[in-house]
């Protein structure tokens, strides 16, 4: 038997976020339709390092390949002259388990499939035309997020608000490089990023809320994926209980961790107040964005599935390409 290992360099050249955005898409709709096996998450905190690391699996029925995902965050690394994130994903052939592939991507997929998962809940759920985006965060998954919202929806102001001053500077710097058409501006508060904005994003590792309910514009939307565990928390409750709309990317999964499973624990919103799930307005069984002043809130775990969808997408391009990665026989 064989696999192949495809290195970071490989993975890049060929998986853009633009590329990534439909197989999310139609995974999280093969989710909410009961096509999905997904296993429980493994989340393992290193705290004397800042340190977490989750491991995700999932299988779509019908598909040629399951995937075993590590990826990691490992917050002092900056200082240590290290990325924050890490991983890999382990391919395996549906049929017959097999390793069909290692990809040792460092943590780019996720960071892919993650941002991927914010734009298809934007394209639903948020206002159309935006004014102002607010982003809370300055890692990684901000520029992703805010990289992947541009190719579904224009808007003319960006403020970015994180703890570190420095983090904001080269946030700004970098992203007007890209969207020069953008005015960016550093926030000296969450809540001077938050008041007025149509759209915002949350990517932090947080485990103490930081956006207030009253701080919200009617009718903005609200990406909210740095909580993928069961004490990170970006947002206050209320923010959930002011909220005409909430959806999840998996009830099952948000009712353990992320933004709902805070919400449900205070007690300011029960489960009859959850709209459905991502996949379900993908599918048009749940309707999107009712009315210009709804708020509406998008609680982005991260699912397998979104690592079955990037890792396939990798594969058909890496075989069209005529990439035969590194052979490793076992």
């Amino acid at each position: 038997m064989d696999a192949r290992l495809y290195l970071e360099p490989e993975i890049k050249r060929l998986v853009n976020l633009r590329a990534a955005i439909a197989p999310v898409e139609s995974s999280l709709a093969a989710y909410s339709s009961g096509r999905a096996i997904l296993p429980g998450v493994i989340n393992l905190d290193l705290p004397e390092f800042q340190g977490e690391v989750h491991v995700k699996g999932a299988y779509i029925k019908a598909e040629e390949y399951y995937v075993i995902k590590v990826a990691s965050g490992f917050y002092q690394n900056p200082g240590l002259g290290l990325p924050v994130g890490n991983g890999l994903m382990l391919v395996f052939r549906a049929k017959t388990g097999e390793l069909a592939a290692i990809l040792l991507d460092n943590g780019y997929l996720t960071e892919l499939r993650t941002a991927a998962a914010g734009a298809v809940a934007a394209k639903y759920l948020a206002r159309n035309p935006i004014e102002k985006v607010a982003v809370i965060g300055s890692g990684f998954q901000a520029r992703f997020q805010l990289r992947a919202l541009a190719e579904v929806r224009n808007f003319k102001k960006v403020a970015v608000w994180s703890r570190n001053p420095e983090n904001i500077k080269k946030y700004i710097v970098e992203m007007s490089a890209l969207f020069p058409e953008v005015v960016f501006l550093a926030a000296n508060s969450p809540e001077g990023a938050v008041r007025e904005a149509d759209l915002m994003i949350t990517a932090t590792p947080s485990r103490q809320p930081i956006v207030r309910a009253e701080w919200l514009k009617p009718g903005v939307h609200i990406t909210a994926m740095g909580s993928d565990g069961p004490e990170k928390e970006e947002l206050y409750p209320e923010v959930l209980a002011r909220a005409d709309r909430v959806f999840c990317d998996s009830i099952a999964q948000c009712r353990r961790l992320g933004e709902v499973h805070h919400a449900l624990e205070a007690g300011v919103i029960s489960e009859d107040d959850i709209s459905g799930e991502i996949g379900e307005l993908v599918l048009g069984q749940k309707p999107g964005r009712q009315a210009e002043e709804e708020i509406t809130v998008a609680d982005l775990t991260g699912l397998g599935i979104q690592d079955v969808a990037i890792a396939g997408l990798f594969l058909r391009l890496a075989e069209e390409a005529g990439l035969p990665g590194h052979i490793l026989d076992y």
